[in-house]
C-alpha cells in the first residue's frame, strides 16, 4: 500500500477543488479539505483499493464532511445584534474574505444550479473524478450523471452568456479566475 503522505500530496487539490466548487469561503474549503485528510490519515488501515480509487474515497469522505457542514451552519439563522458598544465597533465591521479564484460570473452560473447539479459539477470538475467515479460515489447511474452534467453546463454556460452580453466582457477570459470555465471533455 502507498504512504499516505504521497496520497496526499497527489490528492490535496483535488479535494480542494471540490470544496472550493461548492463554497464561497477560502477558509471553509482549507478547513474542510485538512478535515478530509485527517480523517482519511485515521482510516487509512482500513482503506481497501478493490471497493474504490483512492481519489473518489478521498470525496466520499469530503462530500460527508460538506453534508456535516451545511447541516451545522446556522449562521442564516442567528439574529444580529441590534446594538453594539462603542468599544466593540470593531465587530460591526465586516472581515473581507479572500475569494477563492472562481470568478464572478461562473460563481453565478453555478448559483443557478440546484444541489445536485452543483454538486455533480464539484465532483466532476473540482474533484475531476469521471462519469463513472461520480455513479458509483452518488449512486446514481452513469447515463443520469451524464445527463445531468449535460444540462448542467447547458444552464452554466446560458448564465456565463446573459453574463457577457450584461457585462459587455468575457468572464471566460477574467485573468483573476483560478478556475477555469468547465467544459465537459
Amino acid at each position: 500500500m502507498r504512504e499516505f503522505s504521497v496520497v496526499y500530496d497527489e490528492r490535496v487539490w483535488q479535494v480542494y477543488g471540490f470544496f472550493a466548487y461548492r463554497l464561497r469561503s477560502r477558509s471553509d474549503a482549507e478547513d474542510l479539505t485538512q478535515l478530509t485528510f485527517e480523517r482519511a490519515l485515521r482510516a487509512w488501515p482500513r482503506y481497501d483499493a478493490s471497493k474504490a480509487g483512492v481519489g473518489t474515497w478521498l470525496l466520499v469522505i469530503a462530500r460527508n464532511l460538506l453534508i456535516d457542514h451545511f447541516r451545522s451552519d446556522r449562521t442564516g439563522r442567528q439574529e444580529p445584534l441590534d446594538e453594539l458598544d462603542a468599544q466593540h465597533d470593531a465587530l460591526a465591521t465586516p472581515v473581507q474574505e479572500p475569494r477563492l479564484g472562481v470568478e464572478p460570473g461562473l460563481e453565478r452560473a453555478l448559483a443557478a444550479l440546484n444541489d445536485r447539479e452543483r454538486e455533480l459539477i464539484a465532483l466532476r470538475f473540482g474533484g475531476d473524478l469521471s462519469g463513472p467515479e461520480i455513479a458509483a460515489l452518488s449512486g446514481l447511474s452513469l447515463a443520469n450523471v451524464q445527463q445531468i452534467l449535460s444540462r448542467a453546463l447547458r444552464r452554466m454556460r446560458a448564465e456565463l452568456e446573459t453574463s457577457r452580453e450584461a457585462t459587455g466582457r468575457d468572464p471566460e477570459a477574467d485573468e483573476s479566475a483560478s478556475f477555469s470555465v468547465p467544459t465537459d471533455n
